[in-house]
């Protein structure tokens, strides 16, 4: 994965879409434990992406790919606790869902690449 990744641009995209809905939680919603958590996994994924394109081997790049990928899950289950528990509108869930929906999509892509690149060469 290069570091002018589309996968990276769309992490870095999401975790700022992360941080405004945080700030926006805080401030008009006055809700701090589940919106730190969402903020905490959903900036997480594009540090670890970042991480990951000066990994050591092929198996370092893989292994912060996955951890992207659990914490890209992380994050939906916190932006579904905060949707659930009306701090979110359908139309707000719906929009940042979607973004962390195709991460996820994107995540599990490159490492079912990667993963079999590392199998073949056993």
């Amino acid at each position: 994965m290069a570091r002018d990744s589309v996968t990276l641009d769309k992490s870095k995209n999401f975790a700022i879409r992360v941080v405004k809905l945080y700030q926006y939680l805080n401030t008009e919603k006055k809700e701090f434990v589940l919106s730190r958590q969402m903020l905490r996994s959903g900036t997480s994924i594009g540090a670890n992406l970042s991480e990951a394109i000066y990994g050591i081997s092929e198996k370092d790049f893989l292994s912060k790919v996955y951890i992207s990928l659990k914490e890209c899950s992380e994050t939906k289950y916190w932006l579904e606790l905060l949707f659930k528990t009306d701090y979110l509108t359908k139309s707000q869930y719906d929009s940042i869902d979607a973004d962390c929906t195709e991460l996820i999509k994107l995540l599990t892509a490159i490492a079912k690449t990667m993963s079999t690149k590392l199998k073949s060469k056993i």
